[in-house]
């Protein structure tokens, strides 16, 4: 089932809350952190990712049911982990530029902490052990080699290049050897047998590599591996160096919640909006522009609003979405007056964080008070 009753996005003191304003359902966080740790096994299986909601409270969430180990994507997020007490930090990046001599200045401001990032190429190994070594000859960073899925965006294939690569970082100075990182979120087939057929084939030729590894006499420390769809398929293998991090699975979103049924996870971000024009039938113009939500979704399906109904039934229909405002065709228009209030949840939830300074949080029902976005910034103090 897509959706919880809709009764969950009902909100009591709903006039506490700005619009278009970021909400987090903490209830349904809570579920979704749980159902995550029931899937992967145990909260020691689980690296989740905070690229999805750049928040604090929810990273205390997690370690407070037993999530040690966190993913992230910018130096910025690898801080606020770090300044929220996580002690094993990944940096799921390959690090150039500045971000080098940021990471080893983070390592310095945090030297208890453990940070590791990926490589997928000889230069960015020579280029991070350099960045180490300079000014402080024991700083040290774990190191995972970056192998290409098949989405074809960044990591080496899968051969002896791979093989060459990986015993260079286990020779280099200023790194440790980390193990593998397997991104593969392309596989979002939403028909469920398919998608595990592609996910074991990639799956079976990742392990083909650990084992040629081994038999080398190279050690293989963790495989961080998942993507939403992979992720569930992925924690049934019973691979004991495995480390699962899917991130959108914190807050979830209407795409993931009608492409992968199968999960038992709900949608927990929302946006509050507001009517703030009604002048003519079948239509509401609400405030919830493509500044205050995720942009990067085809027009047509930026947004679902369970409180009218579904996509799929023509209860509402995107017409117009500028900077500022979102025009809705739908039969409940007569329904709405001006200034009442609606619920949207986004068709992907990752970016909606990064362009909301807080979060109202609402639990039971009720506006309780607000979260900072605290990495929202590509910079913080480093």
């Amino acid at each position: 089932m897509p959706y919880p009753n809709i009764s969950v996005y009902d909100i009591q003191n709903i006039d506490q809350i700005k619009s278009p304003g970021m909400l987090v359902f903490r209830d349904l966080v809570e579920h979704n952190l749980n159902e995550m740790i029931r899937l992967a096994g145990s909260p020691q299986r689980l690296r989740p990712h905070c690229k999805t909601h750049k928040i604090r409270e929810i990273i205390e969430m997690e370690m407070g049911l037993g999530i040690t180990r966190h993913k992230c994507a910018t130096i910025a997020e690898a801080e606020m982990l770090a300044d929220a007490g996580v002690e094993d930090i990944l940096l799921a990046y390959q690090l150039v530029g500045p971000n080098l001599k940021r990471m080893a200045d983070l390592i310095d401001k945090h030297p208890s902490k453990k940070f590791a990032c990926l490589v997928d190429c000889p230069a960015a190994v020579n280029q991070l052990s350099a960045a180490m070594r300079a000014e402080n000859a024991t700083r040290q960073v774990g190191v995972l080699l970056d192998l290409d899925s098949g989405m074809n965006r960044t990591g080496i294939s899968i051969g002896q290049d791979a093989i060459e690569l990986y015993e260079m970082i286990l020779s280099t100075e200023g790194l440790e050897l980390g193990g593998l990182h397997w991104y593969d979120g392309h596989h979002r087939q939403p028909d469920l047998d398919q998608r595990i057929g592609n996910v074991t084939a990639g799956w079976n030729q990742l392990i083909r590599f650990r084992d040629q590894l081994l038999l080398n006499g190279l050690k293989v420390p963790r495989i961080v591996t998942a993507g939403t769809g992979s992720f569930s398929i992925l924690a049934e293998t019973g691979e004991p160096d495995l480390e699962l991090s899917p991130g959108t699975t914190v807050f979830h979103d209407d795409d993931m919640a009608t492409r992968f049924p199968e999960l038992n996870l709900f949608p927990s971000l929302g946006i509050l909006t507001r009517v703030v024009s009604c002048n003519r039938d079948d239509h509401l113009t609400l405030d919830v522009g493509h500044k205050s939500c995720a942009a990067d979704q085809p027009f047509g399906r930026r947004l679902a609003f369970p409180q009218l109904g579904s996509f799929e039934n023509n209860d509402f229909q995107e017409v117009i979405h500028s900077e500022e405002h979102l025009v809705i065709k739908t039969p409940h228009a007569d329904k709405f007056k001006l200034g009442d209030t609606l619920v949207a949840i986004p068709r992907h939830a990752c970016p909606v964080s990064a362009v909301h300074q807080f979060a109202n949080v609402i639990s039971g029902g009720q506006w309780v008070g607000q979260w900072d976005v605290a990495a929202r910034d590509r910079v913080l103090t480093v």
